[in-house]
């Protein structure tokens, strides 16, 4: 998800995919160490898509070796390696892990220490696939078994120990055979974050009890009291049998959505309140803010000692990136004026992007000058995310009701982009499912970033159907977005003991046997806002983190 640099204000506006990209390094790092899961974005949304720094991590299931060459770790069917180049980047600005490699070797070596890895989960599926014919034939019933499955899979798939969700558990050839599983055994902060909102989530639908639930979010927390940091943020990526650190990069993305979830659930378990504050209060944000720019940098890299900030900022508002902007203005780590130097869309001089914008004029918004201006598609107006997916334009939405508070900008925006992907499917791509976003790919379970073109400033290839975007879409098209969950359950093999797996083609039916931990962890926060008017937005928006900068928000339409 690199993108072109605009050169005047060296942005990069797919760094609205930072999250993805940095998923995108992650899984070739999971493909390359033998766990299979790229981090949603391997190198930077919540991903890698708006870093400029590969995330790298030791894993039990497929580490580097003290040579500094990947350990042999034969891929069965189904799984693919990564290319050259990738595992190049990877081996350049991986952070070892020594006690990693040391606890492997204590328990036999490569091989050995891949079941360990999975002794160490909190729980395991005893099946591939249920009987869709067990599926509730009711709406609301449907959605809260999926609810109830998707979280025992985020409560199986955490060390036992530490409490931190694994990255992704991958069956290749769908098969729970020792050989043909993969596990990313390590952690992102947005893992993290999303893992500790579900948490309150699962309290909000009564799947465990306020003492589980204080039980399992304190693990976490006393897990994070132990990670390294830099700055008071958290790096890249932690392997999650050790807690070391593995890879040399703070994303301003990631570090936001964990901030996200320890807002969440202060709010949620008052008994949690001062542990929790004092990790987001140690974090001011002004450190990724570049006053010239008026942006976010996508991050900073820490090695030998010696921090280098990165040349890229984020630079267009409509991207997973925007909660983080958000917290910032709150907090007053950033000025009001941050939130309006994003761009809606680009100027018509820049010949690359997918359309040249109509009515990009220059308004004013609470005394702040931004240009506006949309795209179209069959009709519908909107402003552009950076490829077009689900995940950038609607993930924001987990935490914060976009149409309540932003109703003639982001919330109808929403709205437009989920009335696309289901359109563009169905009228121009002739499938019977929808929901274009970021996920694994089921010919070989590699990662892949995948969209609707022209919803995007530089759009994503329309090839794979996640759950993901569907549960996304639940915030802004409730009837439709059902309606598709319960299409893909029934017509696909797609659903398992712990809900429905990553991704489906829709032209071969093939499917992509993969638990990641943000895809699901989306998936379930979105189910519990719709199954419980919001909880998880009410929330967050109610924070003293958070509700000062509500109030820019209102005053903006993106389409007068």
């Amino acid at each position: 998800m690199a993108g072109r640099a605009e050169n005047r204000f060296r942005v990069r506006p797919r760094a609205a995919a930072g999250l993805r990209r940095r998923l995108l390094l992650a899984a070739w790092v999971a493909l390359l160490l033998g766990t299979a899961r790229a981090p949603a974005q391997i190198v930077g949304s919540s991903s890698a898509i708006g870093t400029t720094s590969a995330v790298g991590t030791t894993s039990a299931i497929g580490t580097i070796g003290a040579s500094g060459l990947p350990s042999a770790d034969p891929d069965p069917p189904g799984c693919a390696r990564p290319l050259p180049a990738h595992e190049a980047r990877f081996l350049a600005e991986r952070v070892v892990a020594p006690r990693k490699e040391a606890w492997q070797n204590q328990h036999g070596g490569l091989a050995a220490a891949k079941e360990q890895v999975r002794a160490r989960l909190a729980g395991w599926p005893s099946r591939v696939l249920v009987d869709r014919a067990s599926l509730p034939a009711d709406d609301d019933g449907f959605l809260r078994r999926l609810a109830r499955d998707t979280w025992n899979g985020l409560a199986a798939f955490v060390d036992r120990e530490h409490g931190l969700p694994v990255d992704h558990v991958r069956l290749c050839g769908g098969s729970l055979e020792a050989e043909s599983v993969k596990i990313g055994d390590y952690t992102t902060g947005t893992n993290v974050g999303l893992h500790l909102a579900a948490i309150a989530g699962a309290f909000d639908l009564g799947l465990v009890s306020r003492d589980e639930a204080l039980a399992r979010a304190r693990r976490v927390l006393e897990s994070l009291r132990r990670l390294e940091t830099h700055a008071g943020f958290f790096f890249n990526y932690y392997d999650t049998t050790t807690l070391e650190r593995t890879s040399p990069f703070v994303s301003f993305v990631d570090s936001a959505w964990l901030t996200a979830g320890l807002i969440v659930l202060r709010q949620a378990f008052t008994e949690l309140w001062d542990e929790c504050s004092r990790l987001v209060d140690s974090q001011d944000y002004g450190y990724f803010y570049d006053p010239d720019a008026a942006l976010m940098l996508h991050g900073v890299t820490v090695q030998d000692g010696e921090v280098q900030r990165s040349r890229y900022h984020y630079g267009t508002l409509y991207t997973e990136a925007r909660i983080g902007s958000l917290i910032a203005i709150a907090q007053g780590h950033a000025p009001e004026a941050h939130w309006f130097a994003m761009r809606r869309t680009l100027p018509p001089s820049m010949h690359w992007q997918r359309q040249r914008p109509a009515g990009r004029s220059v308004k004013t918004v609470r005394g702040h000058r931004v240009a506006g201006g949309t795209y179209a598609w069959g009709g519908v107006r909107y402003v552009p995310s950076w490829g077009g997916s689900a995940f950038e334009a609607l993930m924001p939405s987990l935490t914060l009701d976009e149409r309540a508070h932003a109703p003639r900008s982001l919330g109808r925006n929403g709205e437009a982009h989920a009335l696309i992907q289901r359109r563009f499917a169905r009228e121009a791509l002739g499938w019977e499912i929808w929901g274009l976003s970021p996920s694994t790919q089921p010919a070989n379970i590699d990662y892949g970033e995948f969209g609707v073109p022209d919803l995007g400033m530089s759009g994503y290839a329309p090839r794979i159907v996640t759950p993901h975007a569907s549960a996304l879409a639940l915030a802004v098209a409730p009837e439709a977005a059902t309606a598709n969950l319960r299409r893909i359950a029934e017509r696909y093999a797609a659903y398992g003991e712990y809900g429905l797996y990553d991704a489906v083609d829709p032209k071969s039916g093939a499917v992509a046997y993969a638990y990641l931990s943000l895809d699901q962890s989306m998936s379930f926060v979105a189910l519990v806002n719709h199954l419980q008017q919001g909880s998880i937005q009410k929330r967050f928006a109610a924070d003293p983190a958070v509700a000062p900068a509500l109030e820019l928000l209102r005053d903006e339409d993106f389409f007068e």
